[in-house]
């Protein structure tokens, strides 16, 4: 059986505003903002596009970080199992396609 490679593990948090809620993505250094409270389709592509992009250096996955069990915890909660199903799916698509950075 083929040894598996590290996956990282990257934070979500949620950060909750009087009149506002968003998914905030961490990877390494770079900070993604999901909207929750606006219907913005572009932004959330755009954010997609840079996963896209951070999956080419290695797999990766998701993990919320909220301590507080709001209905915006358990969207968070579905949205980052989808999203964590997507991005396993994607990686695997890059490496069959050989579209991985060299050394992966």
């Amino acid at each position: 059986m083929k040894e598996e490679k590290y996956m990282a593990t990257h934070n979500a948090t949620i950060e909750r505003k009087d009149d506002s809620a968003t998914l905030r993505l961490t990877v390494g250094t770079t900070v993604l903002d999901i909207m929750l409270t606006e219907d913005k389709p572009n932004d959330v592509k755009s954010v997609f596009n840079k996963l896209l992009e951070e999956l080419k250096s290695g797999e990766f996955d998701f993990n919320l970080t909220d301590a507080k069990e709001d209905l915006y915890h358990h969207i968070c909660k579905e949205y980052l199992i989808q999203l964590n199903t997507e991005l396993k799916s994607t990686y695997k698509e890059l490496q069959d396609n050989g579209l991985l950075k060299v050394g992966e």
